[in-house]
């Protein structure tokens, strides 16, 4: 398996230290502080293994309260809120030199039948294989990036990134707010649906609050910009393999407040939507 990748697996098990107490390692991304990303993918680890092997995660809700470090493991305490007979519910708080820095609130339910009917995929979307990948796209303007950057938008990353219509974040256009992102891991993955859970909470937080700065021509590295996650809900649908190309379909319908809010949709590469998520930002010129 690719290194980049098998590290991040590696992490997303997490150490266990008691019965709900668990442990976590980083993957600096290049930034220093902790991928947002990364704590929700192992909180979410942490909280499925307390719940009975029967019993797969529906939805997920979050919010970021502090900037992690990357250079320093978090801990992960789980409560055990309830256990009923169809649905389980955990609440996660990751916790770093002391205080909470991110907490969760998840919800399992036992496998039943029922109603099903789904949003169709859009269908004006090239395939990824036409598509340059997010690292190829940023090499291409490698001599532009400002130094003390570079090393940081050119480090090697475990997931994928294809978008559909992608435009230059050191030069940013106006454009309508919504984006098309092709995603899936750089390598194949053991068969453990529980595991691309999680790696699709990871990679759910790439290219997603972003959006909402599009209408207004600014992007993530423009000056003065500070840009960070607030809160994080995710919905799990259906079955999915992370080592298969997924479709992020992504829209902001508000920005205000020095806030963005951006949904999206996750469907597979046969148009079936597996996943649907959110999430609101701080987008602050400072």
């Amino acid at each position: 398996m690719n290194p980049v990748l098998a590290r991040l697996v590696d992490i997303l098990a997490l150490e266990r230290l008691e019965k709900t107490l668990f442990r976590g390692q980083s993957q600096d991304l290049g930034w220093g502080a902790i991928f947002g990303g990364q704590v929700v993918g192992q909180a979410l680890s942490a909280a499925s293994q307390t719940v009975p092997d029967n019993r797969t995660v529906h939805s997920l809700h979050s919010y970021f309260l502090h900037r992690g470090d990357a250079s320093k493991p978090v801990i992960y305490d789980v409560d055990c809120i309830r256990d009923g007979r169809s649905f389980t519910t955990r609440r996660v708080v990751a916790i770093q030199g002391g205080r909470a820095i991110f907490n969760l609130s998840a919800s399992f339910q036992v496998e039943e039948e029922g109603y099903d009917h789904a949003a169709p995929a859009p269908t004006d979307v090239r395939e990824p294989e036409g598509l340059l990948s997010e690292l190829e796209l940023v090499r291409r303007v490698a001599d532009k990036i400002p130094p003390g950057l570079s090393d940081k938008v050119l480090a090697e990353r475990p997931i994928e990134l294809r978008v559909h219509g992608s435009s230059n974040p050191l030069n940013p256009e106006i454009r309508p707010a919504n984006k098309v992102v092709w995603m899936r891991a750089v390598d194949s993955l053991p068969d453990d649906p529980a595991l691309h859970r999680y790696l699709l909470a990871y990679a759910s937080d790439f290219q997603f609050l972003t959006t909402a700065l599009q209408p207004h021509g600014a992007s993530w590295l423009s000056p003065k910009m500070q840009v960070a996650s607030v809160d994080h809900a995710m919905w799990f649908h259906r079955p999915f393999r992370m080592d298969e190309w997924l479709l992020h379909v992504i829209d902001s319908p508000s920005a205000s407040g020095a806030r963005g809010l951006v949904q999206g949709r996750v469907f597979n590469r046969q148009g079936v939507l597996v996943a649907t998520t959110t999430q609101e930002g701080l987008m602050r010129r400072r």
